[in-house]
């Protein structure tokens, strides 16, 4: 679904991102570790084709097709969607023809509203005096409209409850295609001819109570410095820290 191959990324000519280099299987979902300012939000706005990234080196690839120097709306069009942290404001446009624009087919706006407790904000301006949670639940049901096939959030337990983080990761299991967790098992729904893809960033672990992650990664220094099983990588964060954990990790001891 997804490759990098030795991405590197700057922000006004300042280097932020070194040779990473990651492959996301198509059905799978990655969770992204890491300190503040390391460059995890830079990564999925590179992926996305943002304008302020410039790729320096190195390729990425989405379902097979080098996509480095496509724009944003193309990669919107082949199946990549993104919830980022702080969205604009849009005055002058409401949120229900916000989901008309994104819909890639004829979307039942109310319905998609209804899973996302945004039925009371159809008429308002996308995103004018939003909360936190409402600001993550309009994203959410733009993507819903989407039906993206490469599902990226940054931070989306930022700035919500832990009611807004349920409805989060319930919308994120339904773009995704996957069921919740039921007696500590993962139910997913499986569509063999086409499974779904995530990248999720994330500073406490929170939303992977709702959306399980098939792989961890961290990112340090503005590199992939380790894999692994996201709870017990999540486990060893929250003991020991980034740097001791990417240490043990290195030198092949068990996280």
């Amino acid at each position: 679904m997804l490759k990098l191959e030795n991405l590197s990324v700057a922000v006004n000519n300042r280097p932020i991102l070194h040779d990473v280099n990651l492959h996301i299987k198509q059905g799978e979902v990655h969770v992204l570790f890491g300190p503040n300012g390391t460059g995890k939000s830079t990564l999925i706005g590179a992926i996305m084709g943002f304008a302020r990234y410039t790729i320096t080196a190195g390729k990425i690839y989405f379902k097979g097709q080098d996509i480095t120097n496509l724009p944003i709306d193309e990669r919107a069009r082949r199946g990549i969607g993104i919830m980022i942290q702080r969205p604009p404001t849009l005055r002058g446009l409401s949120v229900r023809e916000m989901v008309n624009i994104c819909g890639k087919n004829q979307a039942d706006v109310e319905i998609l509203a209804g899973k996302t407790n945004m039925l009371e904000f159809l008429d308002r301006g996308v995103n004018e005096g939003f909360s936190g949670g409402e600001l993550k639940r309009s994203e959410l049901l733009q993507l819903m409209a989407q039906q993206p096939e490469l599902l990226m959030l940054d931070e989306p337990e930022s700035g919500v409850d832990i009611e807004n983080i349920a409805v989060v990761g319930q919308a994120a299991n339904y773009i995704l295609e996957r069921g919740t967790r039921k007696n500590g098992q993962t139910i997913k729904k499986r569509r063999l001819d086409r499974l779904k893809s995530g990248l999720i960033i994330t500073h406490t672990g929170h939303i992977l109570d709702y959306v399980p992650a098939d792989m961890a990664h961290v990112m340090y220094q503005g590199t992939l410095s380790c894999s692994g099983n996201p709870q017990e990588m999540l486990a060893c964060i929250h003991d020991k820290g980034y740097e001791e954990c990417i240490n043990c990790a290195l030198e092949g001891v068990k996280i």
